[in-house]
């Protein structure tokens, strides 16, 4: 029975996301379509936003490429997969399949749900500030950032159960302690609806009724008034023991529901208000630091830059959506354009420290650096408008020999980036380890992988062909109707 709702929850769950997939894809059998690797891929590009590598045959080895693609991108962002191999997924085992599945909800919809109630419930979400230890030290401790992540996830669910539990909290006597048995009265969901959305439920009516009744009445509200996906049917959870996944994923919605609904100003101002306290201690931590490491070596510089950044990026998390507001400049207030302001520039300030660090580089470290931002600055740049063929042909000539001119140094910078000894004459070490990898990654994947002299070419012999095919028939009608009128007027009309 567990596995057979949790089949239904999942797939329903499924459909809800890759219905914003283009084009959309309807799962019918979880266990079949998701052997053929193309329904994991697609679900995780649209939960994600990012593009997989993938095969796109149906043969046995692309299906394999494709779930191994699936599998090694859930790695690299340091979910376990426990017991979760290909050829189990080939073959279509439930539990696999299931778990898989269920790692990929937990992961991409309860723990990113969750992570924003972190800060409110004092949950160790590794987002929160001060949730980590900030110091170079801490940050430099594996062990310790395995040991919070593994305390967040068991909190995601607790900071759920405490965000269900507050909206309950408003109904006198709905009381939630868990993800089971809780909810079979359907009451729980009911008194939800009402707090997010007051005058939908009669809760005094759904007291007099059957579990059934109210689970129906639940879930036929959320979908229509609030426009939650109906994964769960009455009879799955009015049951001795419900499944606890099923519901925390049906229950998750909830929350996006009530993230989504417009903020009050008031809300707003308490925000812009936390945010611009934030923001003015960022620029005191920074600015205390450049003058506490003004005479330390590079390596010192940087290490100190890596672990305020590395805690600064921890703490914005918060602050993203009041930072990040979509409005246009006249549609903020008066704190938001401020707060606009210090964000601004506080970025800048980071942005210049960067800049002088990279200066900073030990030779022949800082001609490569140099080297990799002009060839990164030409590939960011706005492209020719190709309504103007002949201009773009005479632009485009002259991007393709800076380009290859550029491309003629990547052999002897990789070599040098390679073989360059990483210590001074006292064997301490003159770069982090860390910025030359860093280097090293830009010049494989940001350079060398992209290759776009072969696109320029590509737009350059296009405009060249435009350039002869007009020429061509300003030729041939030259010939024919010898008068200047005449083809400036054909030419118009053509």
């Amino acid at each position: 029975q567990r596995e057979f709702t949790q089949k239904k929850t999942f797939t329903s769950w499924i459909n809800s996301i890759l219905a914003k997939h283009t084009p959309p894809y309807v799962v019918s059998d979880l266990y079949t379509d998701i052997q053929q690797g193309h329904l994991l891929l697609d679900l995780l590009e649209v939960l994600s936003g990012q593009h997989l590598p993938r095969e796109k045959g149906f043969n046995t080895f692309q299906c394999r490429s494709n779930i191994e693609n699936a599998l090694t991108f859930l790695k690299s962002r340091s979910l376990k997969l426990i017991n979760i191999h290909v050829a189990d997924i080939i073959e279509g085992k439930p539990s696999i399949v299931l778990g898989l599945i269920w790692t990929i909800i937990f992961h991409f919809h309860i723990e990113e749900l969750a992570r924003t109630l972190a800060c409110t419930y004092n949950q160790p979400s590794p987002d929160c500030p001060g949730a980590t230890d900030s110091s170079p030290k801490a940050n430099r401790s594996a062990k310790k950032s395995a040991k919070i992540k593994e305390r967040w996830k068991m909190s995601a669910t607790k900071a759920l159960l405490l965000w269900a539990k507050e909206q309950c909290s408003l109904h006198g006597s709905v009381s939630v302690t868990d993800f089971k048995s809780s909810w079979r009265s359907g009451l729980a969901f009911l008194a939800i609806i009402q707090t997010l959305r007051p005058g939908l439920v009669d809760l005094e009516k759904a007291k007099a009724r059957s579990n059934k009744e109210n689970l129906k009445e639940a879930f036929r509200i959320a979908e229509l008034e609030l426009n939650i996906p109906r994964l769960l049917e009455p009879e799955d959870v009015d049951t001795v023991n419900p499944d606890e996944k099923s519901i925390m994923t049906y229950v998750a919605q909830f929350l996006q529901y009530s993230k989504n609904l417009p903020e009050s100003e008031e809300d707003m101002q308490e925000k812009v208000r936390e945010a611009m306290g934030w923001l003015a201690a960022q620029e005191k931590k920074l600015a205390k630091l450049l003058v506490e490491t003004e005479n330390e070596t590079y390596y010192q510089k940087y290490r100190e830059m890596m672990s305020f950044m590395e805690t600064f990026n921890q703490e914005k998390i918060p602050f993203l959506p009041v930072l990040s507001s979509k409005r246009g400049e006249a549609e903020l207030s008066g704190g938001q354009q401020q707060m606009k302001g210090e964000w601004e520039k506080v970025i800048s300030q980071i942005n210049e420290w960067k800049a002088r660090l990279d200066q900073m580089l030990p030779s022949p470290l800082d001609s490569i650096e140099a080297w990799l931002q002009e060839v990164e600055r030409l590939q960011a740049e706005d492209l020719p408008d190709l309504q103007d063929p002949f201009k773009a042909m005479s632009v485009f000539r002259e991007i393709i020999v800076i380009f290859k001119g550029l491309m003629d140094c990547f052999d002897s910078h990789l070599d040098t980036l390679q073989s360059f000894k990483n210590e001074d004459e006292k064997n301490m070490p003159l770069v982090l380890p860390e910025k030359l990898e860093e280097m090293k990654r830009r010049l494989f994947s940001n350079i060398r992988s992209t290759n776009p002299s072969t696109f320029l070419e590509y737009h350059y012999g296009l405009c060249s062909a435009i350039d002869n095919e007009v020429k061509l028939k300003l030729n041939i009608w030259d010939v024919k109707y010898g008068a200047k009128e005449s083809v400036e007027s054909l030419l118009e009309n053509w």
